[in-house]
């Protein structure tokens, strides 16, 4: 937020305490800190939580059934009744305008006060949200202002503007801070410090998609003109919302198309593609690649064969093949003689890459090292050596790569997986191993449009839309215990004709002990009381890679029958022949990692089920998680509710993904003014030479205030 042009340059009036305002004494200020409210400027951004329309006072014959409305009458009579079921007793007061009647009822209430209050003949006004029960209308727990004696409704506007002859803002409050007292706080900010907000937004863009100037904005987004409509305010579609959404909505847009372009300036690797390795890897696999999986490694080729660095996100559903598409990208950049590095988020699953690739590699004389942060002093030492003078051709491994002391002979391409578990910072990190390395991130997580513009908008996007053929549908159950038994008869058939299974158990933190006591635990009981008669594995991330290496080539082979787990299994395992998975306090899970793990059966011509056991404890949120699952198989779906449910920072994980935390704008409802600020900002910085132009100082001086430093916008000066 930049001063107005009228102050100093190093002069912010926005930022004004809260205690500089009328009515704010320290008592109130720490109730407005517990609302995250420090200065002025968080005030005007903290906007209505909805809005009252108070503009009339309508007669009791105009009241309808939608939103609350605003009547006045007198009370005819007073007293205490029963609910319909006759169990608890309530309030009820009957009043009437001469148009028609309103019964008023309080449920919760104290009798000596209703009484004091209420007194056949009184007249008041009244606030609440009628509805219709027969030929009664009601309206529960309204809000009541008396009237005094021969005092005219209409006098209200006058002697109490804040509350009568407007749209009344509805703010949010914290215990001990009431609405009146909000409305006085907000209005006085408002009156004072909006018209000194200013935005550099060019006023080309702002005519050109019709936006107020920022000031006009704030002060409308609080106290809307009667003219705006009320449809319009509750649906967040008016000018002003719209404005100031537009407003958050392009200085990072603008920040994503400048670390675009400043990646696209940058000299890379032209690669060329003999299908030197990649040729003879085709032939290995045990089947043929989709054609959504050639249509993206087609993309990724024509990035790595132009001088400039490839910045791309490989997004796929879960079991659509993005990680042989990204080890076929890693031949690209081996048979051009440079170095490969793919980082995982877990140890769990950078270690499932390592075991994925190394005896393709090894096939094809390559070679390729592991390296995390529980790699042995001795064993470390020699692989950075290797890595130096380029006898590793591939590394494989968790942040332990990007750390100091990693040094790579020739680093051509990076490689990060599970996107949303990193940062902008830890991409720089790994494209500052080489001289301007390509670099592709994956993720199997689908991500919506709007999260995906607003988090990885210096991306080129490719999308595996393609399931392998011979995937079945998973039918997916919630279960409590007392259908466990059930559950464990359904496993018992399908290892009876010759298929398998896994148990999953839940593991919130790699380190956490309880868990992996609870899978060992649960593996004993299941081995002996419950599948006696079949063969049993044990799988959790406390193995070593041989021993997990072993276990897995036995349930692959179908020696072990029944795999019991951890998480380890949630990416990168592809046995066709699994056909069912029980997944243990299923509500402990996300969205995502569940759909992850359904994903490992299914993978073959047997139909295939998913049993998700929850405990009986389970929350509300967990219930409606797990309610997704068994309705949905598409991950974009999923996505898309696990981003209403949770919300965008939560999905991604705000610390890790950088994700922004917004004043104003809404991800799930501004997807569309969001494209529109993306292709304003994108089309300003590709068209304006942004960098050296002295009419964007101003903006580029806002740019580097707002998101240089979460961005690595280190070009703004």
């Amino acid at each position: 937020m930049s001063a107005s042009r009228n102050e100093p340059l190093n002069s912010n009036p926005l930022a004004t305490p809260l205690s500089n305002l009328r009515g704010v004494g320290p008592r109130i200020a720490e109730k407005l800190g517990k609302l995250g409210l420090s200065d002025v400027e968080s005030v005007l951004y903290s906007l209505p939580l909805r809005y009252e329309d108070r503009r009339q006072i309508r007669k009791i014959s105009q009241l309808h059934d939608h939103g609350i409305q605003v009547f006045s009458g007198k009370i005819l009579a007073v007293g205490e009744s029963q609910t319909a079921r006759r169990r608890k007793k309530l309030y009820e007061v009957v009043v009437s305008d001469g148009t028609g009647q309103v019964s008023l009822k309080w449920f919760h209430y104290r009798k000596p006060f209703m009484q004091q209050r209420f007194i056949v003949g009184r007249h008041a006004v009244f606030i609440g949200e009628p509805k219709r029960f027969g030929a009664v209308r009601e309206v529960h727990h309204p809000d009541v202002e008396f009237l005094a004696p021969n005092q005219s409704t209409s006098e209200l506007t006058v002697t109490d503007p804040l509350s009568y002859g407007c749209y009344l803002p509805v703010y949010h409050l914290t215990e001990g801070l009431h609405q009146k007292t909000a409305r006085k706080i907000w209005r006085e900010a408002v009156e004072r410090y909006a018209p000194l907000a200013f935005s550099p937004l060019p006023d080309e863009i702002r005519q050109r998609q019709g936006l107020l100037p920022l000031a006009k904005a704030l002060q409308e987004a609080h106290w809307p003109s009667s003219e705006t409509s009320f449809d319009e305010l509750e649906g967040g579609t008016d000018l002003a919302r719209r404005s100031l959404v537009f407003d958050e909505f392009f200085f990072l847009e603008l920040g994503l198309a400048l670390r675009r372009q400043g990646i696209e300036l940058e000299k890379g690797f032209a690669f060329t593609v003999a299908h030197k390795y990649t040729a003879p890897l085709a032939k290995m696999l045990p089947y043929r690649l989709t054609e959504a999986q050639r249509r993206v490694l087609n993309e990724i080729k024509r990035d790595m064969m132009v001088e400039r660095p490839m910045n791309r996100l490989l997004q796929g559903d879960v079991g659509s093949g993005k990680t042989i598409v990204a080890l076929m990208s890693a031949l690209i950049a081996i048979e051009n003689n440079t170095q490969v590095a793919l980082v995982a988020p877990t140890e769990i699953l950078a270690e499932q890459h390592y075991l994925q690739f190394h005896p393709w590699l090894d096939k094809l004389g390559l070679r390729v090292v592991y390296l995390s942060g529980s790699t042995s002093v001795k064993d470390k030492k020699a692989i950075l050596h290797q890595i130096a003078v380029g006898e590793v051709h591939m590394v494989v491994g968790t942040h332990a790569v990007l750390q100091q002391g990693v040094e790579f002979h020739k680093l051509g391409l990076g490689i990060i997986d599970e996107q949303h578990r990193f940062g902008v910072k830890q991409r720089a990190a790994l494209r500052k191993k080489g001289k301007h390395p390509d670099l592709l991130v994956m993720t199997a997580t689908p991500i919506p449009r709007s999260l995906a513009l607003t988090v990885y908008g210096d991306l080129a996007l490719s999308i595996i839309d393609e399931l392998p053929p011979g995937r079945t549908p998973v039918k997916t159950l919630c279960l409590t215990d007392q259908f466990r038994q059930k559950a464990y008869k359904h496993i018992q058939s399908k290892i009876a004709k010759g298929e398998q299974a896994y148990i999953v158990y839940p593991l919130v933190e790699e380190t956490e002990k309880s868990d992996l006591l609870a899978a060992t635990e649960g593996f004993e009981c299941l081995q002996k009381d419950i599948f006696p008669d079949f063969k049993l594995g044990l799988l959790h991330g406390r193995l070593r890679p041989e021993e997990k290496e072993q276990l897995m080539r036995e349930f692959k082979s179908g020696e072990i029958q029944l795999l019991v787990s951890t998480t380890v299994i949630e990416v990168g395992i592809d046995v066709p022949n699994a056909s069912v998975m029980m997944i243990e306090h299923a509500e402990r899970f996300g969205l995502a990692q569940l759909h992850q793990l359904r994903g490992r059966v299914g993978r073959g011509a047997a139909e295939s089920h998913c049993l998700l056991m929850r405990s009986e404890r389970c929350s509300e949120v967990g219930r409606k998680r797990l309610a997704v699952m068994v309705e949905s198989n598409d991950g974009f779906r999923i996505a898309e509710a696990d981003l209403e449910i949770r919300g965008p920072g939560e999905v991604l994980g705000t610390k890790q993904s950088g994700m922004p935390d917004f004043r104003v704008a809404n991800l799930l409802k501004d997807g569309r003014v969001l494209e529109e600020a993306r292709q304003e900002a994108f089309q300003l910085v590709e068209g304006h030479k942004f960098l050296d132009n002295p009419r964007y100082d101003d903006l580029r001086l806002e740019l580097k205030k707002r998101w240089g430093g979460r961005l690595e916008l280190a070009s703004l000066g």
